[in-house]
């Protein structure tokens, strides 16, 4: 599979549920303003800037895998504000920041054993982690829409070793899982925010950034707008209702820890 990257100006355009899921917990944050706060897949940096001025005499870092991400999200640093293209699974930090915040990615990282072991060594004594992204059931219609289109003769050979990109646990599965991890306290809560788009179109910009980049990745470019075509034929008549408005569901692990 060719590597992952993102368009982040696509991106933000799509992105508005997750951004104001993000406004809300950063607005919940017990900050004092000098903490050292790490955000894990940042991409364009909007949420990370505001992170960083809720710390005025602390710092802030946001890493993100995309460099189109990056790129855009370089845009926006300052003194207390610092971006850097890292994999998340590669980060290698010893007791630097106060804080782990990650909103709407982490549902990328297939091996969340290794991520909060990463999280844990990174994070001073006392240090907390807050993470939000997506559980089971969350956009439903498309993995269904997906895994049609997947199976048809013109694209099927190409989806032979195909590894489904994301790690939605359930709250239980991923309460145990926070629980072998060795947080002296941990708190994982589910929650609905499933969403009416106002329309197709507003759909289709979250389909193609970031629904479709795993899977398009894999196809000869010849394919590629073929296949999107199909997705988002099936997962439009899956979604749209008689006012014209399209129904996805969305559900989130929210993950409250102490070191």
């Amino acid at each position: 599979m060719d590597k992952l990257d993102f368009n982040a100006e696509q991106y933000r355009r799509a992105s508005g549920h997750q951004k104001e899921w993000g406004k809300e917990i950063i607005g919940q944050l017990p900050l004092s303003g000098y903490e050292r706060i790490i955000d894990l897949g940042c991409g364009a940096g909007m949420l990370t800037a505001e992170l960083a001025a809720r710390v005025p005499a602390g710092f802030v870092l946001g890493i993100d895998s995309s460099d189109g991400m990056i790129e855009a999200a370089a845009k926006l640093a300052s003194d207390n504000l610092s971006f850097s293209r890292m994999d998340i699974n590669d980060m290698d930090f010893v007791e630097a920041f106060d804080v782990a915040f990650s909103n709407a990615t982490l549902h990328w990282i297939k091996d969340h054993r290794r991520m909060l072991e990463a999280v844990m060594r990174s994070l001073r004594p006392c240090g907390w982690a807050r993470f939000n992204f997506a559980a089971a059931g969350t956009g439903k219609p498309f993995d269904e829409a997906v895994g049609q289109v997947m199976k048809r003769p013109l694209f099927a050979a190409a989806f032979n070793d195909f590894q489904w990109p994301w790690y939605m646990p359930a709250g239980e599965e991923y309460d145990e899982l926070v629980r072998s991890a060795g947080f002296r306290e941990a708190k994982v809560w589910s929650e609905n925010k499933d969403r009416w788009f106002d329309n197709s179109d507003v759909m289709i910009r979250w389909v193609d950034q970031p629904c479709l980049i795993p899977f398009l990745a894999v196809l000869p470019p010849a394919d590629r707008q073929r296949f999107r075509e199909e997705v988002v034929e099936e997962i439009t008549r899956r979604t749209v209702g008689a006012d014209g408005r399209c129904f996805v569901p969305f559900r989130r692990i929210n993950l409250l820890a102490r070191k």
